[in-house]
């Protein structure tokens, strides 16, 4: 198991090498292991919501659209990321909240796709402001209090080890996305590969660079992300669940 206290180290270096090199904003690039990452931060107390239904009762679907209802509010984008799986009508597969109104229900068992991977897990936003990446089971048996939460698979990172099924030498590889948080639940990390990787590559990433000890896997292949720092907006098939940090117009 590697020494949490040396990768914090590793990533506070390689983002402040990013920032010193004119990074703006709360996304950076990076690159581990010889591959590239945009990583997004959000600290504990920031505007960090989930969307799924516009007010229009159809989903967001999408970043272009999100945007411009936000800004109608003098608001603006930090970085906004596709933040779990979904069926064909965009409904989430598991556990969602949102404001405080759950949404829909916790999935506990196992199941075929990566959803169903064990141990899958959830990504909470706390009530306190601070954040948490919590397994399937543990959810289950004590629940956070959470005002946001999307429940997504499997766990990529676990404790500080990697999800027992990932293998070295898989050829299994996709544009992935997923979140960790830092021990304390101070910082939200999301994360989205530049091309394609295996899960065995993504999680190492979390654990040994981010230093996350409990990591979530978001989706692969839908994989999206919208950061105006990086003069990013990916676009695609409409997404489901979006995870986004919300800025003041001036400060987007």
């Amino acid at each position: 198991m590697p020494d949490l206290r040396r990768t914090a180290l590793a990533a506070a270096v390689v983002l402040a090498a990013a920032t010193a090199a004119g990074a703006e904003g709360p996304c950076r690039r990076i690159t581990h292991e010889g591959r590239g990452y945009a990583v997004c931060e959000a600290d504990a107390g920031a505007d960090l919501r989930l969307f799924l239904t516009a007010p229009d009762g159809r989903p967001w679907g999408g970043f272009a659209r999100l945007e411009a209802a936000l800004a109608g509010e003098g608001l603006a984008l930090g970085f906004a990321m596709n933040a779990g799986m979904y069926h064909e009508d965009r409904r989430p597969v598991g556990l969602y909240i949102e404001a405080g109104t759950e949404l829909a229900a916790l999935v506990t068992g196992p199941g075929p796709g990566n959803f169903g991977m064990q141990p899958n897990g959830v990504f909470c936003v706390l009530s306190d402001g601070r954040f948490a990446v919590v397994e399937t089971g543990a959810y289950a048996a004590d629940p956070p209090d959470c005002r946001f939460a999307t429940q997504s698979g499997p766990m990529l990172v676990i404790d500080a080890a990697l999800h027992p099924r990932f293998l070295v030498g898989s050829t299994s590889r996709f544009v992935r996305n997923g979140v960790g948080v830092s021990a304390d639940g101070g910082r939200a990390i999301f994360a989205i590969s530049d091309r394609p990787v295996t899960f065995h590559e993504f999680a190492r990433l979390f654990r040994d660079m981010l230093g996350t000890p409990q990591a979530l896997y978001l989706d692969g292949s839908v994989s999206r992300l919208h950061a105006p720092g990086l003069g990013r907006s990916d676009f695609g098939r409409p997404l489901g669940p979006i995870v986004a940090l919300v800025l003041p117009a001036d400060r987007g």
